[in-house]
This record gives C-alpha cells, structure tokens and sequence, in this order.
C-alpha cells in the first residue's frame, strides 16, 4: 500500500517492529544507509519475530534512489512542520519518510520541500514520538483514509460468549 522509508535508522528493535507494522499492512520498507545496526541485528530480528519473510525489505544508499522506487505523493514526517498530519490525503503508492530517531530528516530537505511535511501532534516540552510508533500512526491513518481497502475483517469478537 505505502512506501515506508527510513533515513538512516539507527535502533535495530525500531526498525524490527516497524518491519512487523509493514508485514502486517503491506506496506514496503526501505532503509537508507547509512544503518546504525547490521540486518542480521539479533535485536532487529527478535522485535520483527517471525515477520521478516513476509516484508519487502529494500536498502538504498541514499533517500533520492529510495524514492524512486515510489509512485504517489511524498509525505515528510518532522516535529517541525506546521501541517497536522491527518490533514493529508494518502493515496497508494506513497512515500512515508521518517528520519533518524535522534535527529530527525534533514533540515535542508525540510527547508526544501516544506509542502510535503506533516508532524503527528503532541503535547509541548517533548522532543519526539517513538519511531515506530510514529509509523504505526502513519500508516494506519492512511489505511483509514483508504477504507482499509484489501483488509479482511477478522471477526473473532462476534464468537465470544460473554
């Protein structure tokens, strides 16, 4: 459904529970080096568990090759940016970009595309979200906006006998 790109991750259990998000959504993720862990991270690979053969994993020497594999709009997550994030349409084959979690994207890119950035609010005096829970956010408010089209519904609640 969405590209999820990470520039420069650096905690392997974060980019192991976002690949699991990817996994369970569709979704493809691509890493940008450089990687602050090795793929074969036994952190990386214990938080993604037994997801890892179900999640297109791409790596990219840079964020310009890792979008070009994309085919919809780009959307950059930062705190700095002045448009709430669910006040975008996502649409399939979007970029969702994520920076560093110390240091976030860029900010020449920032500066530089500042209609394509959207931030997740919260409240003031904190500096961030996690990072794979910023992704999770993402991409489900964008599988929402979708209809959660191709999501089968699993409907073991209707079953419990209370």
């Amino acid at each position: 459904m969405f590209h999820v790109i990470l520039v420069e991750p650096e905690i392997p259990q974060n980019a192991g529970n976002i690949a699991r998000t990817c996994a369970a959504t569709g979704c493809v993720l691509h890493l940008v080096k450089p990687l602050g862990f090795e793929l074969s991270d036994k952190y990386l690979k214990r938080a993604g568990l037994d997801y890892w053969q179900s999640v297109d994993v791409r790596v990219h020497d840079s964020l310009e090759e890792a979008l070009s594999e994309t085919c919809g709009s780009v959307h950059l997550f930062t705190t700095k940016a002045p448009q709430n994030y669910v006040d975008q349409a996502y649409g399939e084959g979007d970029a969702l970009v994520f920076g560093k979690e110390t240091k976030g994207l860029p900010e020449e890119l920032l500066v530089a595309h500042p209609g394509e950035c959207v931030r997740i609010p919260m409240l003031g005096g904190y500096r961030s979200l996690n990072l794979s829970n910023a992704v999770a956010i993402a991409v489900y408010e964008g599988l929402r906006q979708n209809g959660f089209r191709g999501f089968a519904e699993r409907g073991e609640l209707h079953r419990l006998k209370w």
